[in-house]
């Protein structure tokens, strides 16, 4: 997210403007296609497009396309192997084709800019009503790009929202201590700069990426103790059909299992950290088995001496663009909101696709045949075509298993009994679960209500830490409640500077074109 200023001498990582620097900002454009999110699904839809002889947008707050899952490695450090980097050479070649689009002028880049709002309209363009797409630097930007770094402002015929999404949360009594940290993160850090949050590390929560996470600390030499799994791996068999037709998956998990038995590390399936003890830092976790339910079975409890937590419940569609803009959801099989969309990837607002997570958590295989499928769906609305491509049978597939998979790892309906009243559930706005436990006393049966009861998802992270665990609590205690993601009108924290350079002034600034940056 985009960080306001912490004083008024410096903006963004760099110098603040005086009076006579200030100005309105270039509006390039407008561009055929504006892609939101260069991680795998941005990046195959940009790269698709611009095949297809579209110019093209690519606007993503990573300084390096790829997304978390092809994370890079800091500058100087070499990549490290993880056991997701087998699929290295598929990015590699996706990568190779944007480098040639960027230099050939077919594709701009526009790295570490958060796109904090969107709009239809701005006059014909093309023969179609345009899109309006105002973003920031990430504070912080290097000023190696000073032309991209000017833009606040772009205009395209199309949008393509493939914004990723981020890890879900479920909140447990101490698990705010330093050294508690999420799964993904952990995973992060290792790939950007080699580091470990510990040297013992428990690796717990649910759904797919606790396997690689946990391979991953160990291969880079921290100590394992627990893996612990809070769903069961036999929510797999409800669906036989589905993983007959999808053996890369078994194959994959095998290998898994294979390096988990290397490193001996334990799997304990229905078993979650219920509380995490220390006092300067996290120094022990509590384990407990679970129920069907997500319970904590009484006389399960198991004390594991650690340094370091890292814990994860899954992935969650970031959607608020998607929702500002008014597209129809869908709810998950894991209780999570994602947009809906046809098979070309076409949400059912004219001119604007999704591609990846926001349609539906189901990784980078999947991201990459959405990415294609929507530049591919794109290219032919450009042209005019009657006859746009259908979806590929791999890609209805892939999101079969998708759904499986979340089925398999959707929090149980009472997983809400391992949190205590003094858990704070919004770390922000230091909310308890106390606190929404008695807003919903008082009438709050859903997140928006007790937001304005007690603060929770008002503070920094606006709700993504807490938005699972606020809706649950509101809803009196159910943990299988659906989330209903908040309208709202900005999507990522913005200065009121940042406001007003994009405004109504800087749309009426010199029409240029930045220039596109290198890989």
């Amino acid at each position: 997210m985009t960080s306001s200023p912490s004083d008024g001498a410096r903006r963004n990582g760099r110098p603040a403007p005086g009076p006579a620097a200030r100005g309105p900002f270039p509006t390039p454009g407008p561009y055929d296609l504006a892609v939101i999110g260069a991680g795998p699904a941005g990046l195959a839809a940009a790269v698709t497009a611009a095949d297809g002889g579209l110019r093209v947008v690519l606007i993503d707050a990573a300084e390096r396309p790829g997304g978390q899952f092809f994370r890079h490695a800091a500058p100087g450090l070499a990549p490290r192997r993880t056991p997701v980097h087998r699929k290295r050479a598929a990015f590699t070649a996706w990568s190779a084709r944007l480098a040639a689009h960027i230099r050939a002028g077919r594709i701009t880049h526009l790295p570490r800019h958060h796109v904090w709002t969107a709009e239809r309209g701005g006059g014909p363009a093309a023969g179609s009503e345009r899109w309006t797409l105002r973003h920031v630097p990430v504070d912080g930007a290097p000023a190696d790009h000073p032309p991209a770094d000017a833009v606040r402002v772009t205009t395209a015929r199309y949008l393509l929202l493939a914004t990723g999404a981020y890890e879900r949360q479920l909140p447990f009594p101490g698990w705010t201590l330093p050294g508690v940290v999420a799964a993904g993160g952990a995973q992060a850090i290792l790939k950007d700069s080699g580091a470990l949050p510990g040297r013992r590390i428990v690796v717990a929560g649910s759904g797919p990426l606790l396997p690689a996470v946990a391979v991953s600390l160990a291969e880079a030499g921290a100590g394992i103790p627990a893996l612990a799994e809070a769903a069961s791996y036999t929510g797999y068999a409800s669906r036989p059909g589905v993983l007959a037709r999808n053996p890369a998956k078994a194959v994959e998990g095998v290998r898994l299992a294979a390096r988990l038995l290397r490193y001996r590390i334990r799997l304990r399936t229905r078993s979650a950290v219920v509380r995490a003890h220390g006092t300067d830092r996290v120094e022990a976790v509590t384990l407990a088995t679970l129920d069907r339910d997500w319970r904590p079975v009484a006389g399960t409890e198991v004390r594991i001496a650690c340094d370091a937590l890292a814990v994860g419940h899954g992935l969650v569609p970031q959607l608020e663009l998607a929702v500002s803009l008014g597209c129809s959801l869908r709810t998950a099989p894991d209780g999570t909101p994602a947009v809906e969309v046809d098979e070309q990837q076409r949400t059912d607002m004219a001119g604007l696709w999704a591609a990846g997570e926001p349609t539906g958590v189901g990784g980078v295989e999947l991201a990459l045949l959405e990415g294609r499928s929507a530049g591919r769906s794109v290219a032919a609305s450009f042209r005019g075509s009657e006859r746009a491509p259908r979806a590929r049978a791999a890609t209805v597939r892939r999101r079969r298993f998708a759904d499986l998979m979340a089925t398999a790892h959707r929090p149980g309906a009472h997983w809400t009994q391992w949190v205590t009243e003094g858990t704070e559930v919004c770390r922000c706005e230091e909310v308890t679960a106390h606190d929404l436990r008695q807003a919903h006393e008082l009438g709050a049966r859903d997140a928006r209500s007790a937001k304005l009861l007690t603060r929770a998802g008002m503070g920094w992270c606006q709700g993504r830490l807490c938005e699972t665990a606020v809706t649950c609590l509101a809803a009196g205690g159910d943990g299988s409640a659906p989330l209903v993601p908040a309208r709202r009108p900005l999507s990522c924290p913005v200065s009121l500077q940042d406001l007003a350079d994009s405004g109504p002034a800087a749309d009426a600034g010199p029409s240029t074109t930045p220039q596109a940056s290198a890989l």
